[in-house]
This record gives structure tokens, C-alpha cells and sequence, in this order.
């Protein structure tokens, strides 16, 4: 929410400034990417969280792929065999995040720019849930391989998780409990 979001800024801004912050590792949660923004440090999303995402939704979508389960891809002229192709390289992008992979996510999502939003009180089909599903990805790539290619001022590069300050929390938990 806005009062979520604003609460994280609050946190985390002068935090930033008082250590010179230039990056920021999250998981995949949206109100960080909001607040990196706001901030004004480049954002890197953990690559494991956004991967095992990913790898869920590709295992939950792929046998409804494979009957088109509600019939929207034939209704937007796509067939059950390029769905399970989509699905099958959006799971192989995941784990390469090549920076200039970005395209073909531009394009698995525009195949399915004539699925319909749901109207009120109706579900998602599955072609507009794959819509969001490829949009989403596509609008994370920068975030998700900015580890290929940043560099702090002295050179120091990322890793691409949030794994060392997940470590640090566990430690902190640890120690104080």
C-alpha cells in the first residue's frame, strides 16, 4: 500500500544517505522497487527469489498450457504448443539473465497483448494471467541483471541475491534470542 511504501522510504532513505548507498538487493517484494526509485539508488532484485517465482508459476500455469484449460490462447489465436514454448524459455531466461534477453520477454509478452482483463467479478484467464506473467518479467529484467554490470565507486561488484543481509538478520536474530 501507498502508507506501506512511504513507511519504507521513511526507513530506508536516511539510512542510504548515511552510508552513501548506491545500490539496493531486495527480494521481489514491489514496494522496494518503489522506494529504490524514490530513493535513488539502482535497484538489483535477488535473482534466487525472482527465479524459484518464476519456476512456481511456469509449474502452476504449465498443465493448464497444456489443455488450454479455458480455452483464451485459442481465443487470441495462440496455440497450447508456442504457450509451452513461452513458458519453457521463460524458465530458461531465468536462470541465464542475460541483459539482452530483454527482447524476448518484450516478445512472449506482446503475443499475448490481445488477452482481455477481466471484467469485474470475473477471474483472469490464463492467456492474460501469462500476459502479466511475461509484462512483469520483462519490466524486472533491468532490476533482476543489474549484477552483470554494476560497479560501486571502488569497483565493488553484486552478486545478484539478498543472501548476505538475509545472512546478517539470521545472525542478528540469533545472537539477541
Amino acid at each position: 500500500s501507498a502508507q506501506d511504501i512511504e513507511a519504507l522510504k521513511e526507513w530506508m532513505e536516511p539510512i542510504a544517505q548515511s552510508v552513501g548507498a548506491k545500490g539496493l538487493v531486495t527480494d521481489d517484494a514491489d514496494g522496494f522497487k518503489t522506494v529504490a526509485d524514490k530513493v535513488g539508488v539502482q535497484h538489483q532484485v535477488c535473482k534466487a527469489h525472482v527465479k524459484r517465482n518464476t519456476e512456481e508459476l511456469i509449474e502452476r500455469y504449465q498443465p493448464l498450457v497444456a489443455t488450454d484449460a479455458d480455452g483464451s490462447l485459442q481465443a487470441i489465436g495462440l496455440s497450447k504448443e508456442q504457450a509451452e514454448a513461452d513458458l519453457k524459455r521463460l524458465g530458461e531466461l531465468i536462470k541465464s539473465r542475460q541483459r539482452e534477453q530483454a527482447s524476448e520477454l518484450e516478445a512472449m509478452h506482446r503475443r499475448y497483448l490481445q488477452a482481455v482483463p477481466p471484467k469485474e467479478g470475473e477471474h483472469q484467464s490464463l492467456a492474460y494471467r501469462l500476459r502479466l506473467l511475461f509484462l512483469d518479467r520483462w519490466n524486472l529484467w533491468n532490476r533482476l541483471t543489474r549484477y552483470r554490470s554494476w560497479k560501486g565507486p571502488k569497483g565493488e561488484t553484486l552478486d545478484g541475491t539478498n543472501n548476505a543481509c538475509e545472512r546478517a538478520i539470521g545472525w542478528w536474530i540469533k545472537e539477541r534470542y
